[in-house]
C-alpha cells in the first residue's frame, strides 16, 4: 500500500473481476447488522457509549466465508463488514436521542409512546440520508486526501481483510468473547448470582462514593478506548463524585438540616451520592459534553469549509469508468434524498413539516460533511455525534419556539428532527471508513454504496423493535436503562423550550470544559466521564490498565506488540457484543414473565459483593488469558 494518491494501486486491480455482492455476503452482512446493531444499541442505552463493529464483522466474515463456506473473495467478506457496521452506527444515532420521546410518554400518561412504524421510519429515512450525502464526498475525501487522512478504523479494517487466512482464524477470539460475556451476563442480570453493580458511600466524606459496574462490555470499552481515554473519563469522574458533589453537600448543609437547594426538591442532608448526582452533577455534565462538542466543531471548521468545497464541487462531476471509481449516480442520490424527505413530512405518526424537512436536508448535509471529515482525522470511536445533535437541538428547538410550534409538539418534532440528523452524521461516517476499506482492497464503490443502503433499511427495522422490546420491559431512564445521551438531549430540549433548565450548573459545566481545554486535555472523553457515574468509569478504566500492561509488556518486535494488542481488541469486541445480546434476550425474558422466575435472589441465593469483585476479577484473567495464551509461543516475550 502506497502513501500517496498518485502511485497507490488498489489489493484487486480496477480490470479484476471476483465474487462482491454475493447473496452470501448482503445475507451474512444483514445477519451482523441486525446483531451488532442490537448489542450497540443496549451497550450505548446502558452506558452511553458505541463502539465499531466494522472490524470485528470482517474477522466474522472470514471465519465464516472462508473456513466454513470454503470460498475466497477478499470483496466478498469487505461487502460483508460494510453492511454489518452499518447496523451499529445507525444504532448510535438512534439511541442518542429516540428514548427521549419513550420518557414523555412515561411522564405523561396523555403522550402515546411512538409506534414501531414511526421509529422505524425515523431510522431508516436518517440511514438513508447519510449514506446518500456520502456519494459526492467520496471522491474528496477518499481518493484526493488518500495519504492525508488517516481513517483509523477503515485502515485498520483493511489490513485484517489483507492479513487473510490470519484474520479467519482469529474469528474464535471474538467469539470466545461473545460467549464468556454472554454467560458472565446471563448469571449476574438474570440469575443474579451476584450483583451487578458494587458501590460504597464513604461516611467520612459526606457526598462521595465508590463503586463500579462488573460487567464485561465496560471492561471492553475500557480495553479498546485504551488507558489514556479511560483515564480522561474517570479524572472527569472524579471531579463530580469527589470534588462537586461533597462540596454541593458541604454548602447546602450550612443552610440547616431541611435546605434544599435548587433544582432538588429533597433536603441536601437526606441526600444519598447517587441523588447527588442525578439532581446536581448531570446538568454540569451536561453543559460540559455540549461545551465539548461545540468545541470539536469549531476547531475542525478550517477542514470542514474545506471538505464542503469539495462536495459541492463533486456534484458536477461524473464517476469515472473504471469499476473502483463507479459511485452511485449523484442524480440518484438527489432524488434519494428529495424522496425520503418527502416521505418525513407525509407520513401522519411522523411529526416532521416542510420546514422541519428542510432543516433536517441543510444541517444533514453539513453534518455529514463534518462527520465524514473527522472520522478520517479521529477515528469513528472520537466522532463527537453527541455534539452535533446538540447543536441540532439548540437550533430546532429555538427556530420551532420562534415559529408557534411549542409544548410537548414542538419538544416531539425537535427530538425527531435531531434524531435523522444524528443517524445521518453517524452513518456518514461509518460509510466513509467503508468505503476508505474498500478503496484499499479494490472494492467497487457502489455496490458498497448499495449494501450500505441495505445495511441501513434493515437496521432501521430491528433498531425500532428493540427500541420498543427494551422500554417494555424497563424503560428507558431507569437503573438499567439510563440512556444517558437521549437523557441530556431530552434536558437540552425541554430547557430551551421551556426556559426551566438550571443553566447556572450547566454553564458550570460549560466552564469546567474550557478549563480542561485550555489546560490541553481532550473536553470530549472527560466530559463524558463527568456526566455519567462513577460506576462505569472505574470498570473501563480497568480495561483500559489491561490494555496499558499488555502493549507495554517487551516482546521480540513490534510486529509482535501490535498482535497481541489485537487479539485484545477482537477478544473485547466479543465481550462487547456478548453482554448486548443476552441483555436484549433479558429484555424478552421480562417482557413475558420469565425473568422473576430465573431470580436465584427469591430463593435466597446471592453471592453478595464480594462474589462479584472475584467473578470480575476472573472475567479480567480471561480477557488477559485470550492476549497471551499464544503470545509466549509465538510472539517470543523476552
Amino acid at each position: 500500500m502506497k502513501d500517496s494518491k498518485e502511485n497507490f494501486k488498489p489489493f484487486i486491480p480496477a480490470d479484476k473481476v471476483v465474487p462482491e455482492f454475493t447473496p452470501t455476503a448482503v445475507i451474512l452482512g444483514i445477519i451482523l447488522a441486525v446483531v451488532f446493531g442490537a448489542a450497540n444499541a443496549y451497550l450505548g442505552l446502558r452506558v452511553g457509549m458505541t463502539v465499531s463493529a466494522s472490524i470485528p464483522a470482517a474477522v466474522i466474515s472470514m471465519g465464516v466465508i472462508r473456513f466454513i463456506l470454503r470460498k475466497d473473495s477478499i470483496l466478498e467478506n469487505n461487502m460483508v463488514q460494510t453492511i454489518g457496521s452499518a447496523g451499529e452506527s445507525l444504532a448510535a444515532g438512534a439511541i442518542f436521542t429516540l428514548p427521549a420521546l419513550y420518557m414523555w410518554a412515561q411522564e405523561d400518561s396523555s403522550i402515546k409512546i411512538p409506534s414501531f412504524l414511526t421509529i422505524a421510519i425515523l431510522a431508516i429515512a436518517g440511514g438513508i440520508i447519510g449514506v446518500l450525502f456520502m456519494i459526492p464526498l467520496r471522491t474528496a475525501l477518499i481518493v484526493e486526501e488518500h495519504g492525508v487522512l488517516p481513517f483509523p478504523e477503515g485502515t485498520a479494517c483493511a489490513e485484517v481483510l489483507l492479513a487473510g487466512e490470519e484474520g479467519g482464524s482469529k474469528s474464535k477470539l471474538v467469539f470466545s468473547g461473545l460467549g464468556i460475556s454472554a454467560a458472565y451476563k446471563f448469571i449476574t442480570d438474570g440469575l443474579y448470582l451476584f450483583p451487578s453493580e458494587i458501590n460504597w458511600n464513604i461516611s467520612a466524606y459526606k457526598g462521595s462514593a465508590i463503586g463500579m459496574d462488573v460487567l464485561p462490555a465496560l471492561v471492553g470499552v475500557g480495553y479498546i478506548c485504551g488507558a489514556r481515554v479511560s483515564s480522561y473519563m474517570l479524572g472527569g469522574a472524579i471531579i463530580g463524585w469527589f470534588v462537586l458533589m461533597p462540596m454541593i453537600h458541604m454548602l447546602g448543609s450550612l443552610g440547616g438540616a431541611d435546605a434544599i437547594l435548587f433544582p432538588a426538591t429533597k433536603a441536601l442532608a437526606d441526600m444519598q451520592p447517587s441523588e447527588l448526582w442525578s439532581s446536581y452533577i448531570r446538568y454540569i455534565g451536561a453543559g460540559a459534553v455540549a461545551c465539548g462538542g461545540i468545541l470539536s466543531l469549531i476547531k475542525s471548521l478550517p477542514l470542514i469549509i474545506k471538505t464542503f468545497k469539495k462536495a459541492l464541487g463533486g456534484f458536477g462531476r461524473k464517476g469515472g469508468d473504471l469499476r473502483t471509481e463507479k459511485d452511485l449516480p449523484l442524480s440518484w442520490a438527489l432524488i434519494g434524498v428529495v424522496v425520503v424527505a418527502l416521505i418525513l413530512v407525509l407520513v401522519p405518526s411522523v411529526p416532521i413539516g416542510i420546514i422541519a424537512a428542510l432543516i433536517i436536508i441543510v444541517f444533514g448535509f453539513f453534518f455529514a460533511t463534518v462527520s465524514s471529515r473527522m472520522v478520517g482525522v479521529v477515528g469513528s470511536s472520537n466522532n463527537p455525534v453527541s455534539g452535533m445533535a446538540i447543536a441540532t437541538l439548540l437550533i430546532a428547538t429555538a427556530l420551532l419556539k420562534a415559529t408557534g410550534h411549542v409544548g410537548i409538539a414542538g419538544m416531539t418534532s425537535a427530538i425527531c428532527i435531531g434524531t435523522v440528523i444524528c443517524i445521518i452524521a453517524a452513518m456518514a461516517g461509518d460509510t466513509s471508513q467503508d468505503l476508505k476499506t474498500g478503496y484499499i482492497v479494490g472494492a467497487t464503490p457502489y455496490r458498497q454504496q448499495v449494501g450500505e443502503l441495505i445495511g441501513a433499511i434493515c437496521s432501521g427495522l430491528a433498531i425500532a423493535g428493540v427500541l420498543y422490546l427494551l422500554n417494555s420491559a424497563w424503560g428507558f431512564g431507569s437503573e438499567q436503562l439510563s440512556a444517558p445521551q437521549a437523557t441530556l438531549m431530552k434536558m437540552v430540549t425541554e430547557g430551551v423550550m421551556n426556559g426551566n433548565l438550571p443553566w447556572n450548573l450547566v454553564f458550570l459545566g460549560v466552564f469546567i470544559a474550557l478549563t480542561v481545554e485550555i489546560i490541553g486535555i481532550p473536553v470530549l472523553p472527560f466530559a463524558i466521564g463527568l456526566y455519567l457515574p462513577i460506576y462505569l468509569s472505574t470498570p473501563i478504566m480497568v480495561g483500559g490498565l489491561i490494555k496499558l500492561w499488555i502493549t507495554k509488556r517487551k516482546y521480540k518486535n513490534e510486529e509482535a506488540r501490535k498482535d497481541a494488542d489485537g487479539k485484545g481488541i477482537l477478544f473485547s469486541s466479543g465481550l462487547i457484543a456478548g453482554e448486548g445480546l443476552v441483555g436484549i434476550l433479558l429484555a424478552v425474558f421480562a417482557v413475558i414473565g420469565i425473568g422473576d422466575k430465573i431470580d436465584l435472589r427469591n430463593y435466597g441465593i446471592n453471592l453478595g459483593q464480594i462474589g462479584s469483585l472475584v467473578f470480575f476479577a476472573l472475567l479480567c484473567g480471561t480477557l488477559i488469558f485470550a492476549i497471551l495464551k499464544k503470545s509466549n509461543k509465538k510472539e517470543g516475550k523476552q
